[in-house]
């Protein structure tokens, strides 16, 4: 219940002086602004009204509020807090920890908010765990007990830069040419706000696959600033680390020849190793089991559910059983439309063929048996004609065809034999209910879920506007989910970016921020979003942007973009510094004279995935549960309810501001 206070002239030595007041909550009130206009911290507007703390507020509702009168503040300064180094002093930083704010801070370390934001301008009540702090040392010293802190020296006037968290899932790739610290714990390194996969990896002279098996659960919840990991290998200095990616950009997953998860195959069960954040429910829909097999196969979970354990899924079944011979047959099925004189889709099927090629030379140069037959799909309205080159009696793997229509016709024909059929590009719900198809394209719905993820993370009462395209479809989509998971938004779907505009407080009458999402995939669709929040994002602090899929001016516009704060969503991405990605490249440019172009990347990625996961009894489908990630996709696959397995791999690359 909010207390109302009421003053009495009898009570009252002076009738404009004293220390509480109160707010009436009007249109366009949100916490973050009350606080504003009375100079408080949130933290501080929280503590007065515990009902604040979710961003529920009511018109007409009565806040308490603390602030002091020009009168008081005459007659009472600020007292220094006794404990504070002086400004000559030197300084440190700590690393925050989670569930620490500004209030938290200033009791702990015994130092004035007010001093704590000279420290730190950008400073602010949404803080972020991993962000470097700025504190006098002294005070570090003597309160900071087992808080984690920077070692790097600080200068008097240096800000504490702000570091993107990266979220579950997710790994970095970035760099620079900072000096990496050294906080060693005998064979342990302390992970800080700017370390990624490839840093450590270097500098440890591990490979990102040992640094996995040091470390069970690391790939499911990546690196977090002030976490421990294990290590081994001579250290490298700080010296020899070089730059990778600008340091504006963060992408999910790290890209190698082969990155695995914590799901393998085991006694001809699926196992999975618990990681932090990990819940009964997340494995349930995982997996698409019960909590009644789930228990049956792990009775120790009656204890609860702990990081590191090792859980038994389930049994594997024999879908596809090999028939005879040492060599793997495989077909790929790709729309050349030679016999037919169609040619619409004849280059997107050369390119792909290159790429497919030399990912089945270098699996077969490694002692792979395999028979290759390449099948002419034609175009969906003759495609029935080319089923006939199949011998679905000898056939282990077949790759393609690209549409839905034809895809259908295969599985129906290899239905009594449950030949494993993948997918490329097709991928609709109709599909779901074969449990011999693997589909590699990313369904919609997956990114959708990530953006809303995303932008619940950053929303309080914001306007949000949704560029669509002419279908509006996803848009629609994308708002039910938003309006699903947050709480009373208002959602604009607009047919342009020119139609974004800032919202406007009704007490100050200024400008106020805005989230922005592009669901439009077209290169002019993204161009004109590009320049339209570079320039609304000039006008506003805390602007947000998103996107659900990858725009090339994203990569042009880098600096400007990352004022911005804008997180989009790619498919494929390649890390042209790994040395699995420098090889492939290389092979490709030897072997054709050109780099490879994206359906090449594709036929790759696509065909050294499935090869990698076969075995010689052709049983790929005990091996669906590795997540992979080559020349330029992750494949991260998971066995819906109805049969199928959907490739639920993608990047999320942020831009965040120097």
């Amino acid at each position: 219940m909010i207390k109302k206070f009421f003053l009495f002239s009898s009570l009252v030595a002076f009738s404009g002086v004293f220390a509480q007041k109160t707010h009436t909550v009007v249109k366009g009130d949100n916490p973050y602004n009350i606080s504003k206009k009375y100079g408080m911290t949130l933290d501080e507007l929280v503590l007065l009204n515990p009902k604040v703390k979710g961003g529920n507020l009511a018109l007409g509702e009565v806040l308490v509020i603390s602030k002091k009168s020009k009168a008081e503040k005459a007659s009472s300064p600020e007292k220094p807090v006794s404990n504070l180094a002086p400004a000559t002093g030197k300084l440190g930083k700590i690393i925050l920890q989670p569930k620490q704010t500004v209030y938290g801070i200033t009791k702990k370390y015994q130092i004035s908010e007010s001093e704590l934001r000279r420290l730190n301008p950008q400073l602010d009540s949404h803080l972020k765990i991993g962000d470097e702090v700025i504190l006098p040392a002294e005070n570090i010293k003597k309160f900071g007990g087992n808080q984690p802190v920077a070692v790097s020296p600080v200068e008097k006037t240096e800000t504490a830069p702000k570091t993107e968290v990266v979220t579950k899932a997710e790994s970095e790739i970035k760099g620079g040419n900072e000096k990496v610290p050294e906080v060693l714990k005998e064979d342990s390194y302390q992970i800080q706000p700017k370390d990624n996969y490839y840093k450590l990896t270097r500098k440890f002279n591990l490979s990102q696959a040992e640094l996995f098996a040091l470390n069970p659960g690391l790939e499911a919840k990546g690196l977090q600033p002030g976490e421990f990991v294990k290590i081994k290998g001579e250290s490298k200095t700080a010296s020899e680390v070089g730059s990778v990616q600008p340091k504006t950009t963060q992408v999910s997953a790290p890209i190698s020849t082969n990155t695995y998860s914590d799901i393998s195959t085991s006694d001809e069960y699926v196992t999975y190793t618990v990681a932090n954040g990990d819940t009964v429910f997340g494995i349930l829909n995982k997996f698409g089991i019960t909590l009644d097999e789930l228990l049956t196969l792990n009775p120790n979970l009656s204890e609860g559910l702990k990081s590191g354990m090792v859980l038994k899924i389930k049994k594997l079944g024999a879908s596809y059983i090999k028939k005879s011979g040492d060599a793997l047959n495989v077909v790929l099925m790709l729309p050349f439309g030679f016999d037919t004189n169609d040619s619409k889709y004849r280059s997107m099927s050369l390119d792909f063929l290159s790429g497919a090629k030399l990912a089945i030379e270098r699996n077969a140069a490694k002692g792979q048996k395999l028979d290759v037959n390449v099948v002419d799909a034609g175009n969906e309205a003759n495609f029935k004609n080319s089923l006939i080159q199949i011998n679905a009696k000898n056939t282990d793997l077949i790759i393609g065809p690209f549409f839905k229509s034809s895809v259908l016709q295969v599985l129906d024909y290899v239905k009594d034999n449950k030949i494993p059929v993948v997918a490329p590009f097709a991928n609709s719900d109709e599909l779901l209910k074969y449990d011999n198809l693997i589909l590699v394209e990313t369904n919609d719905a997956v990114y959708a879920d990530r953006i809303v993820k995303e932008v619940k993370e950053v929303f309080s009462d914001q306007k949000i506007y949704i560029v669509a395209d002419a279908d509006k479809s996803k848009a629609n989509a994308l708002k039910t989910k938003l309006e699903k998971d947050l709480k009373n938004p208002v959602i604009i779907i607009v047919n342009s970016a020119q139609d974004i505009h800032l919202d406007q407080n009704m007490m100050t009458g200024k400008n106020a921020p805005v989230i922005a999402i592009l669901v439009d995939e077209s290169d002019s669709a993204g161009d004109l979003f590009a320049n339209k929040i570079i320039a609304l994002s000039k006008e506003v602090e805390s602007f947000k942007a998103f996107s659900m899929s990858y725009s090339p001016v994203f990569e042009k516009k880098i600096d400007e973009l990352s004022q911005a704060n804008l997180v989009y969503l790619m498919d494929r991405k390649i890390n042209t510094d790994g040395d699995f990605e420098k090889e492939i490249l290389a092979d490709f440019k030897k072997k054709y004279c050109k780099a490879p172009s994206k359906y090449a990347v594709i036929g790759f990625d696509v065909v050294n995935d499935m090869l990698s996961r076969e075995n010689k009894k052709g049983e790929i489908f005990k091996q669906m549960n590795k997540v992979q990630t080559q020349l330029a996709t992750k494949f991260e696959f998971e066995k819906t309810k109805t049969g199928a397995y959907v490739n639920k791999g993608y990047r999320v690359v942020r831009l965040v501001p120097n």
